[in-house]
C-alpha cells in the first residue's frame, strides 16, 4: 500500500513542478486509496520491496530523480496510514469515487487532468 501511495505522489508532484507525467500507467480509486493496478500486480502480497527488478533509474532524467527525491523526503517517513488518510482527504480521489459507498470496488480512474489541477491548486496556498 506503501509503494502505491508514494508512486501516486511521485506521479502528482511530477505533473505540477515538471509539467509531465513521470509514467503512463493508469492510476485507479481503489478503496484503500490510489492504485496504479500494474505495481499492484507486480508487488501484490509483497510487504517489502527492497529493489524493483525492472526500474532502471538510467532512463530517468535528472529533474525526474530530484522531483522523486523531494517527494519520498516528504512522504517517505509518513506512516502509511497517515498517507492513506491524506489521499482520502483530497479531491482526486474523492471525485473518482463520487458516489460510491466506502468499500465499494472501483476501478474509477485518477485522470492526470484531475490530479494536476488540485496538486498545483494547493502548491499555490
Amino acid at each position: 500500500m506503501r509503494l502505491q501511495k508514494l508512486a501516486y505522489y511521485c506521479q502528482a508532484w511530477s505533473l505540477v513542478w515538471d509539467d509531465a507525467p513521470l509514467f503512463r500507467e493508469r492510476i485507479e480509486a481503489w478503496t484503500f486509496g490510489p492504485v496504479i493496478p500494474v505495481l499492484y500486480k507486480k508487488h501484490k502480497g509483497s510487504f517489502a520491496i527492497k529493489e524493483c527488478q525492472d526500474g532502471k533509474t538510467a532512463n530517468l532524467s535528472s529533474i525526474q530523480k530530484e522531483t522523486i527525491d523531494a517527494v519520498l523526503s516528504f512522504y517517505n517517513e509518513k506512516p502509511t496510514q497517515w498517507l492513506v488518510d491524506l489521499s482520502h482527504s483530497e479531491d482526486p480521489w474523492k471525485n473518482a469515487r463520487k458516489g460510491l459507498a466506502p468499500t465499494e470496488h472501483s476501478n474509477n480512474e485518477i485522470t492526470l487532468e484531475s490530479m494536476k489541477e488540485y496538486y498545483t491548486r494547493i502548491s499555490l496556498k
